[in-house]
């Protein structure tokens, strides 16, 4: 491109060439454009991210309360069972102790194995090791106490052939059986609520929300030996 300028003591026909400096503007003309786009598209490469990662982390919290509220309810099922076996106790006893000479050493053990196992309260938010030891073994000395009274009821055929014991214990079979049943669900869903706040990278998460690992019930081969009841041999004549 030229450009004709007249200037004193420059003949019309003179030109300058502004070829080179359109080019220069042209050149960072296009620079920054693709400054600007390079921006751009990093910025949209960012707000991506953050959308995916607020989408996982909104996943992520809700299958976490989900979970939690899992164990919640197993844990209220698991305590409203062991509430029926407790509020079973007072009727077989006051049945048991109307029989002549019935051993009242056994009687006393089974009354206060069920007010320690009443006053042992864990919520569902604070299942750690300590609290679940401290309920297990509260209620597996009912379950022991228990176990040694209806062994003894057998020295006594009268009251083990009445109707009103016979109810009595085929309601705490039932119950026993619901525990047991309970337990397992709740261990169940622990387990899956445990995995999911231990996996990476959810464990991030979890902490950063404060869903922590909960203690389910654990197996002692002694204590499940000692707390065996065997109902069928009990209701044999």
């Amino acid at each position: 491109m030229y450009v004709g300028r007249l200037k004193a003591g420059v003949h019309p026909t003179s030109y300058i060439d502004l070829t080179p400096r359109i080019e220069k503007l042209y050149y960072f003309y296009s620079l920054t454009i693709k400054t600007i786009n390079m921006k751009r598209i990093g910025l949209f490469v960012v707000l991506g991210i953050v959308v995916i990662l607020g989408f996982w982390g909104c996943s992520g919290y809700n299958g976490l309360v989900k979970q939690d509220e899992n164990v919640k309810n197993a844990w209220n099922n698991v305590q409203a069972e062991y509430q029926n076996r407790s509020d079973l106790v007072p009727n077989l006893v006051n049945t048991v102790k109307g029989a002549a000479n019935f051993e009242q050493s056994t009687l006393t053990a089974v009354v206060e194995a069920r007010a320690k196992a009443t006053s042992v309260k864990i919520d569902a938010s604070n299942l750690t090791p300590e609290k679940m030891a401290e309920f297990q073994a509260a209620q597996s000395q009912l379950s022991g106490s228990l176990s040694r009274l209806l062994a003894t009821v057998e020295n006594y055929p009268d009251l083990k052939a009445t109707k009103n014991f016979s109810d009595l214990q085929a309601s705490l079979e039932g119950i026993e059986n619901k525990i047991k049943n309970a337990r397992k669900v709740f261990n169940d869903e622990i387990n899956v609520y445990n995995t999911k706040v231990r996996s990476f990278p959810m464990n991030m998460l979890s902490g950063l929300f404060g869903f922590h690992a909960k203690e389910g019930f654990k197996a002692d081969v002694g204590a499940e030996k000692k707390v065996d009841v065997n109902f069928d041999d009990m209701k044999k004549p």
